[in-house]
C-alpha cells in the first residue's frame, strides 16, 4: 500500500463516527480471519493482504482511540 493511499485511508476513517469505525474494524478483522483460513489451507495466493490487513485494522483503531480521547 502506498503512503498516498494510506493518507487517504486515514483521512477517510477519521470522517467516520465511533460506532461506523467499530464495524469497519469488525470486517477487516473477519476478512483478516478469512485470509488466515485460506494460508491455513494454502490456498492463499497473495500472502502480503493479511499484513495490509493488519496494518489497516491497526490504523482504524488508533483513529478510533483519538475519537475517544477527545471526546473524553
Amino acid at each position: 500500500m502506498k503512503l498516498s493511499e494510506v493518507k487517504k485511508e486515514l483521512e477517510e476513517a477519521r470522517k467516520l463516527s465511533p460506532v461506523e469505525l467499530e464495524k469497519l474494524i469488525r470486517k477487516k478483522k473477519q476478512e483478516l480471519m478469512e485470509l488466515r483460513f485460506q494460508a491455513s489451507i494454502g490456498q492463499l495466493s497473495q500472502n502480503h493482504r493479511i499484513r495490509e490487513i493488519r496494518k489497516s485494522i491497526a490504523r482504524l483503531l488508533t483513529v478510533l482511540n483519538e475519537k475517544r480521547r477527545a471526546n473524553a
